[in-house]
């Protein structure tokens, strides 16, 4: 049986080329997400650690977007694939191949780190100990700003057939209590109507980690 984290390599690998195409504008036609990458990377910049990880960075075109907003970025996917595509567009940032539930980072290195819907393909049981590694590699007073697809009416999470790989889209209280249990603090949460023909509102939570435990 073929693992999702397999599954979901392959299938980006397969469609680098397009998947680059379409997010070229970096959100230009997407003005609530990109004011909430703009807030997240003023608040970062606030915290005096400017180390900030673009997980699931894709072509890396927000990876860009994060540098030129201030930040020392750098991106990781778990595509091979959307790695090279990344290295290629834009060669004077960096770019590595990783999982998220197993970042190759030390303990407390980041200020922020960027999840832009890089989790709608994990697995509920499985999300928990991938927001754990998130919070692992973020410094005291460091934020995290998470983009999903969120359900409204469901207490569940739902699975749907995504264009690439299935996916789940996530209520936006249950993702939540998530990010607490891991040790972060929610603080602030953009949800909208859907930007695209999917149908799911999209939303954008911004946490912290606390200064201390």
């Amino acid at each position: 049986m073929v693992d999702h984290q397999t599954e979901t390599r392959a299938a980006y690998d397969g469609v680098v080329e397009l998947y680059a195409s379409l997010f070229a504008n970096r959100l230009e036609t997407q003005p609530f997400a990109r004011n909430m990458i703009g807030t997240f990377a003023e608040l970062v910049r606030g915290t005096g650690n400017l180390r900030a990880a673009d997980v699931g960075c894709g072509p890396g075109h927000l990876t860009a977007m994060l540098h030129e907003l201030g930040l020392d970025a750098f991106g990781l996917d778990l595509s091979p694939a959307m790695v090279e595509h990344a290295r290629r567009a834009h060669p004077a940032l960096r770019f590595d191949e990783a999982r998220m539930e197993a970042l190759p980072l030390e303990d407390a290195a980041l200020g922020g780190v960027l999840a832009h819907y890089s989790t709608i393909h994990t697995p509920p049981g499985e999300l928990p100990a991938l927001l754990a590694e998130q919070v692992r590699v973020l410094a005291p007073g460091g934020l995290l700003l998470a983009s999903f697809f969120a359900t409204d009416g469901s207490a569940e999470p739902v699975r749907f057939d995504h264009k690439v790989t299935p996916a789940y889209s996530w209520p936006v209280d249950r993702f939540a209590e998530l990010l607490s249990a891991a040790g972060l603090v929610p603080f602030a949460r953009l949800v909208h109507d859907p930007a695209s023909e999917r149908g799911f509102l999209d939303a954008h939570v911004l946490a912290r980690r606390p200064q201390s435990v």
